[in-house]
């Protein structure tokens, strides 16, 4: 007993064995009871630890997902894009957008541009479920490594939510959300509808997003048109748009797209020799012109008036399509035709110097800017220069980043032989580009002396506005000189005189009395300071005798000239004192051309307008002219009238314009002093109108006219105007006036005058 009570319950024997009752007989094993405790403590705490952290995660997964966009809005997702401007023709003449972006499909983009895209950004795209592991792990071990956070991690597709959805802030929400709407992106869109938003979205710099705007921006051709560098270039872009724009920084930006190309090759995506031809080309800008540079002054008026229609907004987000009354080609000639005639003004009048210099506003000229460097440098243009080195014979200047080289003939019209005697450093100069040789830059030195002038052309049968330009630079001045300048008219407001008298019944073979008169204290004279005596109304409107206009003025009654004046279109207040008749009222450059349209238009007016049509970016309808239409003379005045303008041209103060053999029609006007020079004219189906002067109202100096100053640019722009119409008349030419028709000699007595000064 003594050795059975001293074995423990592992010791077994035969004995023992034998003695112990069958398993299924024995009472169950259990653990002490304070064992069963504790293991039951920590179950119950694991098991709360795990409910927790579920808990948790699922209320992060929750907190960080319920403001999250739903994937399905993707399907009627439209990014912002550019509202486009078109011409008459079809052409694209500007555009505005916050986000300047032209919306493109998938197949819209060549294939190399795809393949040079994904090399660089994200290999794996066509494989991987939106996230890449090995790529996050990576960068996270890069971030630890380094204490930073510059290791991106992203594929395609968290780039493609983090841009159209979330902020770029680097914090563990953002990033969570960011992978959550990733793999949602993934399991609901294919990877071509996820490459084709991405590839629309992304920035590419210089207020550029998606690479068809960059490939039209950089290349000024389609994505579908791009070639190996210029894909690589642009597949370059996305990691820093600024950092490695071709544009500030071409040296970075050549070797991002050398590295480019590198992972193309390696990737198998071209061979070595294509690879080797690529790395050895340059970058091969072909910047486009800004969007508004054409005719910018007309494209401000649309827009402020799409902004009055359809709100800012939606003006500068929708991607509208507004097709306009323009003509590309034809504002094309009045840029050309204002710019000539400025600058022949200029040189009749010799240098004048007063240039600005950069250096007394210490400035440096080898980083100054200047704000018409916003356009390209190109031969024909009118830019300015800031001189940067002046030798006798040869100036050195800069424009934007490139040089400009000037030689004694470029100057010769200034009179100076050396070019030391009148340039310093720093001097801002205005040239005339001629040339490029693909490393300098060529011109003719040209003066701004602050001289300004607009011209605006209209449709006669639809009152379109065809050109419009307001001004000698819209870089240095959007105040529209076309639209929004109010000038005296001088002898352009007579028009409104004689119509007056026609109706009241004078005719163009009437005489009138070219004599001295006054009306009290009021003693007008004529231009010449000479009388010719009896004269009949067609040459006293041809030659623009002051005497007469007055006379019939007179005649008729100044407010009936003024009344017939609004009714013609003018908006102007106009005093009804006398010399209104000579032309001492303020107009419009626009107020005058419509008014003149009416006379070849039988007597019609048609009010001018802008646009004649704007879609949304689908071509649903959104907007359609409709032209107002208003008779203000009757046919039988507006063909007497039509008469008398012809004879301005054929042998009045307008004669030089009879060269160009056509139907034509038109009116002088100069001011005291010289300060405002007009000439207003009309083809059948053209009516165009110039302005000259300066904005403080200087002199234009003695003897510059209507005619000379304003008429030249007139004739250079009708030339293209009445380009393929050599058969066109007005309405009255198969009636014309009978050389038999005869009036009496018109009597007006000064104190006929309701009206003085």
């Amino acid at each position: 007993m003594d050795r059975l009570d001293r074995r423990g319950p592992w010791d077994v024997t035969e004995e023992s064995f034998h003695r112990r009752p069958a398993r299924a007989q024995r009472p169950e094993f259990r653990p002490p009871a304070r064992r069963r405790k504790v293991a039951g403590s920590l179950a119950l705490v694991l098991l709360v630890v795990l409910a927790a952290a579920a808990g948790s995660l699922g209320g992060v997964l929750l907190i960080y997902s319920v403001d999250l966009p739903q994937i399905s809005e993707l399907e009627h997702y439209r990014p912002m894009s550019t509202t486009e401007i078109y011409d008459r023709n079809g052409q694209l003449i500007g555009s505005f957008a916050l986000q300047r972006r032209t919306v493109v499909r998938y197949q819209d983009f060549a294939p190399v541009l795809r393949d040079a895209i994904i090399s660089i950004e994200d290999k794996n795209f066509e494989s991987h479920w939106g996230v890449n592991l090995f790529r996050i792990a990576g960068a996270a071990y890069h971030d630890m490594v380094s204490h930073t956070r510059s290791q991106g991690a992203s594929t395609l597709t968290m780039q493609l939510a983090r841009n159209l959805f979330l902020s770029d802030r680097r914090t563990f929400s953002r990033k969570l959300q960011e992978v959550l709407l990733t793999l949602q992106m993934e399991h609901t869109l294919t990877k071509q509808q996820i490459f084709t938003l991405y590839a629309n979205q992304i920035y590419l710099g210089s207020g550029v997003y998606g690479f068809e705007a960059g490939a039209e921006f950089y290349f000024s051709k389609h994505a579908s048109q791009l070639t190996l560098p210029e894909a690589a270039l642009l597949a370059a872009l996305p990691k820093g748009p600024e950092e490695y724009s071709p544009i500030r920084n071409p040296t970075r930006a050549f070797e991002r797209r050398n590295l480019v190309i590198d992972e193309m090759l390696e990737d198998g995506k071209i061979t070595d020799a294509q690879a080797n031809a690529a790395r050895n080309a340059p970058l091969g800008l072909h910047l486009a012109p800004p969007p508004n540079s054409v005719a910018p002054w007309f494209v401000e008026n649309v827009r402020e008036e799409l902004d009055r229609r359809f709100g800012t907004q939606r003006v500068h987000e929708a991607g509208l399509k507004v097709y306009t009354t323009l003509d590309l080609n034809l504002q094309k000639v009045a840029n050309q035709a204002v710019l000539t005639g400025l600058e022949a003004y200029e040189q009749r009048h010799g240098w004048r110097g007063h240039l600005l210099n950069v250096l007394d506003a210490d400035l440096n000229p080898e980083t100054f800017w200047h704000p018409d460097w916003s356009n390209p440098a190109v031969p024909g243009a009118w830019m300015h220069a800031v001189v940067t080195d002046v030798e006798p014979y040869q100036v050195t200047a800069r424009i934007a980043k490139r040089t400009l080289l000037l030689a004694p003939d470029d100057w010769k019209w200034t009179g100076f032989t050396s070019a030391e005697k009148f340039l310093h450093v720093g001097d801002i100069i205005y040239v005339h580009l001629t040339a490029d040789d693909g490393t300098v830059l060529h011109g003719e030195l040209a003066e701004d002396s602050g001289v300004e002038a607009a011209l605006l052309a209209i449709d006669n049968s639809t009152g379109g506005v065809l050109a419009m330009v307001g001004g000698r630079d819209f870089n240095l001045s959007q105040f529209n000189r076309a639209t929004q300048a109010e000038r005296q008219t001088g002898s352009s407001f007579k028009p409104y005189v004689y119509t007056a008298a026609v109706e009241d019944g004078i005719t163009p073979q009437d005489h009138i009395l070219d004599t001295p008169v006054s009306w009290g204290s009021y003693v007008p004279h004529n231009y010449d300071h000479r009388f010719e005596g009896s004269i009949t109304i067609e040459h006293a409107f041809a030659d623009s005798r002051n005497i007469p206009a007055l006379k019939l003025a007179a005649r008729v009654g100044i407010h009936n000239v003024i009344a017939l004046a609004h009714k013609f279109g003018v908006t102007s207040n106009i005093p009804p004192f006398l010399p209104i008749a000579l032309g001492a009222v303020e107009i419009s450059l626009e107020q005058q051309v419509s008014a003149y349209s009416v006379f070849p238009n039988d007597g019609v007016r048609i009010a001018p307008h802008l646009i004649r049509k704007v879609t949304d970016a689908q071509g649903i309808p959104l907007l359609q002219t409709e032209p107002q239409v208003s008779e203000v003379i009757t046919a039988k005045t507006a063909r007497t009238m039509i008469a008398m303008f012809k004879d301005v041209i054929a042998h009045g103060t307008g004669e030089n314009v009879a060269a160009l053999h056509h139907a034509l029609g038109g009116k002088t006007g100069t001011t005291n002093n010289y300060t405002d020079a007009w000439f207003v004219g009309f083809s059948p189906s053209t009516t165009c109108g110039v302005w000259v002067g300066y904005d403080d109202r200087e002199s234009l100096g003695k003897g510059e006219t209507g005619a000379h100053a304003a008429l030249p640019i007139w004739t250079e722009f009708m030339k293209a105007a009445i380009t393929g119409k050599p058969d066109e008349t007005f309405p009255g030419d198969a009636f014309p006036l009978p050389d038999s028709m005869k009036g009496s000699t018109i009597q007006i007595q000064p104190h006929s005058a309701a009206s003085h000064p």
